[in-house]
């Protein structure tokens, strides 16, 4: 077990210091062109591969680092950058995480390439949980997997809702439900392979923030895959199953559920994005209060100003040093058994919105036009308190974790 350390060791130094310098001349320059076109950069996730961050490799290389520090890490410089660009940098990771998490090795070796195609060929992976009534309630998911015995092939019909690189996607991994009875207990993941019949793309979202990032409802119209694209496999599926309706019929106790528990553990991951965002906002107006001047002397000599960037660069550090606890506890095995997990996504989201409204507010009039980062980076900021969990629903399980209580 790694102990837990606030110093960045050479190598993560050598590695941050390569991905903000991605972010600063690749990333960024590109930030308000592809915001405006509201499409996904593929120029830029292109670049990306070139250089070896859009791929399996290099977020393997980070995820498994004891510290638990790559990730955020990671998240963090490339959401400096730009939101919008970063998410669709990153997205394919969801599916791949999906997939390494409950995929067989053959499975994870078939797959997960296809998901990111190469640097002259790029891909991209969605990750199809939320539908139109099943965001946060994942009991009350809809969509179906049927199993057609006769042809060893799984049927899948549902809407999928707010699913990144939705339609546009070489591989959806989707969830669905496979025995209505046992609620959340009976959804398992598929995998649907490109140019499958009756998966389509429904509407597509124009958002008010990260808009570089693809966003759309995906449709499953009578969807059949083979057998061997139930995630785990049958037999593991049949077992899992047999032990949740044993649990039911006895009236055991509730277990944690396995989607909230998984959301848990990666929720850091968000924090450290919003930190990114937040950190970029602050300085952006950093440096315009120190330059700009009214009254004859730079804005920051005036106390207002001054506190508000105290508050902004502290609250940031905090931030950091939640997202950074919660991560090293997740890749060491510790419980989080004050949900930090919750308590790091829910500081550093709130933290993003508050930090990226305050660069607005000290760059006045300018702060309010395109014409400055601030004014796209708040727009970015209001995602963070709402995927992966609204903030809301972060406190309900901070809440109920505290209190002992199952979390549903």
């Amino acid at each position: 077990m790694a102990e837990f350390t606030m110093e960045l060791s050479d190598e993560q130094k050598e590695v941050r210091d390569w991905l903000h310098g991605f972010a600063a001349d690749v990333i960024r320059p590109a930030a308000a062109e592809w915001d405006e076109r509201e499409e996904t950069p593929w120029p830029v996730i292109q670049e990306a591969a070139k250089v070896g961050i859009y791929s399996l490799d290099f977020y393997a290389q980070q995820y498994f680092d004891s510290t638990g520090l790559g990730i955020p890490m990671a998240m963090e410089e490339l959401f400096w950058g730009d939101a919008g660009i970063a998410l669709s940098i990153v997205g394919t990771g969801l599916a791949a995480v999906g997939v390494l998490a409950n995929g067989t090795e053959e499975q994870i070796g078939t797959w997960i390439p296809q998901m990111y195609g190469d640097a002259n060929d790029v891909k991209v992976a969605a990750f199809c949980s939320s539908e139109p009534d099943a965001g946060s309630d994942v009991a009350s998911m809809r969509t179906r997997a049927v199993y057609d015995e006769a042809k060893d092939e799984w049927v899948l019909n549902g809407t999928k809702t707010w699913a990144t690189n939705g339609g546009i996607a070489n591989v959806h991994v989707v969830v669905a439900v496979v025995d209505p009875d046992l609620g959340s207990k009976g959804h398992a993941s598929f995998i649907v392979p490109p140019n499958t019949p009756g998966l389509s793309q429904g509407q597509k979202f124009k958002k008010h923030g990260i808009r570089a990032s693809h966003t759309a409802e995906v449709v499953l119209d009578n969807v059949r895959v083979p057998g061997s694209c139930l995630l785990g496999g049958k037999e593991k599926l049949d077992a899992r199953l047999a032990r949740a309706r044993e649990k039911a019929k006895k009236g055991g106790e509730r277990v944690k559920n396995a989607a909230m528990a998984t959301f848990e553990a990666s929720r850091p991951a968000v924090g450290a994005m919003a930190v990114g965002t937040a950190r970029a906002a602050y300085e952006v107006a950093l440096e315009y209060a120190q330059t700009r001047e009214q009254f004859g002397r730079p804005i920051i000599d005036n106390q207002g100003v001054a506190f508000q960037l105290a508050d902004m660069r502290t609250s940031i550090d905090a931030a950091r040093l939640l997202v950074w606890r919660a991560s090293w506890m997740a890749i060491n095995g510790k419980p989080f058994t004050a949900a930090e997990g919750s308590m790091s996504k829910l500081f550093a989201s709130e933290t993003a919105k508050k930090v990226t409204a305050q660069a607005i507010q000290i760059l006045g009039g300018n702060g309010y036009t395109r014409e400055y980062p601030v004014e796209r980076m708040h727009r970015d900021s209001a995602i963070y308190t709402i995927f992966e969990g609204t903030s809301e629903i972060q406190r309900l399980v901070i809440a109920r974790t505290l209190a002992g209580m199952p979390i549903r």
